[in-house]
């Protein structure tokens, strides 16, 4: 691979952007390979702006307003020339030595993920990221190191085909990683440590809500049987407990009837859907 565009997004990151930039350059020039940095500055109130006019060798994007983190990665896909796009945040937080480790791999996979090591985040989100962990390996039916990392290596082909389906905030990332899992394309980690970001996160609690419907809307739409399956065994179980306990006092409720019948039509309705979503994956 000789050709890479590095897409940096950034938000309010004037802080942190000149150094991220000039150590992002300086790591470049000693590969052998032609490259474009692309930095999308989402609408930024700070001074963001004004200090990419000043830094050379970058080609800046402003959105008028902030649009979000998945829309500017979306923005700079559309604008990158070369066939392989890196995902790089402008909050310090990665070393731009590991880019080489994620290069070493494109011979072999679609996308080459930096899998942070030891990276919890604050205390009050690890409850959630840790159900939302859960959630992704067992509905995509893979482990997943890292689900939302910043720091990637993809085919641009690959982006732009599902495009449609990544949203315009912080679980971009998550989408995509779930995406290429369910699809069948071939995914990487590679191990990475982080530093310290600079500033202050914009990522909000209800950004954990989100990515968690997001992330059953998507295995609706890749394998619906992953969510109907387990729905249509609980109320089975339930079903049973019902109509054992209606025999017992001799009375079979409306609301047992009832329960059975929408089991059943659950089940089949998550076939049909389970159908719908092969036929689909067949015409593409």
């Amino acid at each position: 691979m000789k050709q890479l565009s590095i897409i940096v997004p950034a938000y309010n990151e004037e802080k942190s952007i000149n150094e991220v930039l000039n150590q992002l350059k300086c790591q470049l020039a000693d590969f052998n390979i032609e490259h474009e940095i692309i930095v999308v500055n989402d609408g930024s109130n700070d001074q963001t702006k004004e200090l990419l006019k000043k830094i050379s060798c970058i080609k800046p994007i402003n959105h008028p307003y902030n649009k979000g983190y998945g829309a500017s990665l979306k923005t700079g896909v559309k604008n990158a020339k070369y066939d392989w796009v890196m995902f790089y945040d402008a909050d310090g937080q990665h070393n731009p030595k590991y880019i080489s480790e994620l290069l070493k791999h494109t011979n072999e996979y679609d996308m080459i993920i930096g899998a942070r090591q030891g990276y919890q985040g604050p205390w009050l989100r690890q409850p959630g990221k840790k159900i939302l962990h859960l959630a992704a390996n067992y509905l995509s039916g893979h482990k997943i190191p890292d689900l939302n990392s910043g720091f990637r290596l993809i085919k641009r082909k690959h982006f732009l085909r599902f495009a449609h389906l990544f949203p315009d905030g912080f679980s971009l990332t998550t989408t995509i990683t779930l995406t290429f899992f369910k699809t069948g394309l071939n995914v990487k980690y590679v191990p990475i440590t982080i530093n310290k970001r600079q500033g202050k996160s914009s990522v909000k609690p209800a950004d954990a809500v989100n990515t968690f419907m997001l992330i059953v809307r998507l295995i609706t739409l890749f394998s619906p049987l992953r969510i109907f399956l387990p729905l249509t065994f609980v109320l089975f179980l339930l079903t049973i407990f019902l109509l054992v306990n209606d025999i017992l006092s001799r009375n079979i409720s409306d609301s047992t009837i009832l329960l059975f019948v929408s089991t059943i039509l659950i089940f089949f309705f998550g076939i049909m859907v389970d159908q719908i979503a092969a036929i689909r994956r067949e015409l593409k």
